[in-house]
């Protein structure tokens, strides 16, 4: 692994264990292991930072859900079904720390311009892959119900990050209402 890319799983590290304000260029540069100079080199502001931070997660993220749902499509899977195997990929792919950290850096961007765009972004791509999602389950209007599915499962990881639950239990029952009420009478 790059020591720029050390720097960053170290960042959402930091976030997830101790939340933003314990991102200075000293502590991160000590959970990397490279110099300061290094860290600087490569982020030379907080925004930059956490703007990268934040990117990293949702690219990642985006990688893993995407071969899940690849998975999903290709198995012809009816919308009902489907919400049990959303549930039991939400539990598979849950990570405290990056979790809260994604979550944390989404927080920190209503405060802080800089972030905002990176944070839009991240929010737009999980949206087109719901969206992708509804579209290989033959919802109707995918696109306008893609934004509901997104809130729901960022509302639905706060709730699993607040009271500890590493299940996920309840997501499919959600999804499935989200679905029921989207598809044609």
């Amino acid at each position: 692994m790059s020591a720029r890319d050390r720097i960053l799983q170290a960042t959402l590290h930091l976030i997830g264990e101790r939340g933003i304000g314990a991102v200075t260029n000293r502590a991160v540069a000590r959970a990397a292991g490279v110099s300061l100079g290094s860290l600087t080199y490569h982020f030379p502001s907080q925004e930059d930072l956490l703007r990268e931070a934040l990117h990293t997660f949702v690219e990642e993220e985006i990688a893993r859900i995407t071969a899940y749902v690849t998975a999903l499509a290709d198995s012809g899977m009816a919308p009902v079904q489907a919400a049990d195997q959303v549930e039991k990929a939400v539990a598979d792919f849950t990570d405290g720390p990056k979790q809260i950290a994604n979550l944390e850096l989404h927080l920190h961007a209503a405060r802080d311009p800089a972030l905002r765009e990176t944070s839009r972004r991240s929010v737009e791509a999980y949206d087109r892959l719901a969206a992708a999602v509804l579209r290989a389950l033959d919802i109707p209007d995918a696109d306008r119900h893609a934004p509901a599915i997104v809130a729901m499962l960022y509302g639905l990881a706060i709730r699993r990050l607040a009271t500890g639950d590493t299940t996920a239990t309840g997501t499919a029952d959600a999804i499935r209402l989200l679905l029921l009420g989207a598809l044609p009478q």
